[in-house]
């Protein structure tokens, strides 16, 4: 599966920004679609995932804030960040997780870099 993101740059505090990522699948089953987050000096967070029948999970940091939403036909994930904080500010990076026939595999982007000034 290749992943390809858009959005993301710089936003001032309590500004928004969106994120975009487009799965080709090659034979896979895109099931479950999210975002991860690693700011400078720290691991690689979940931010949010979406399963393809649209169950949600979010990270506590960014609840009520960000609202992750999908496209099935298009294997499309957004990230819509709202009321952004300077604390957001990570390389962003587009993760699948995807199957073909019984084998499971995890996928990622190439990461979008988020600047959230305050």
């Amino acid at each position: 599966v290749q992943l390809q993101s858009s959005g993301g740059g710089l936003a001032q505090a309590g500004g928004s920004l969106r994120l975009s990522c487009a799965a080709s699948p090659n034979g896979y089953s895109v099931k479950v679609m999210g975002w991860y987050r690693q700011a400078p000096g720290r691991q690689r967070e979940s931010v949010a995932t979406i399963k393809i029948d649209g169950g949600t999970n979010y990270a506590d940091s960014v609840k009520g804030r960000f609202t992750i939403s999908r496209d099935n036909a298009k294997n499309t994930v957004y990230l819509q960040m709202d009321n952004l904080k300077p604390e957001d500010t990570a390389v962003y990076y587009c993760w699948t997780e995807a199957v073909r026939v019984v084998v499971v595999r995890e996928f990622w982007g190439q990461g979008t870099l988020v600047t959230v000034s305050s």
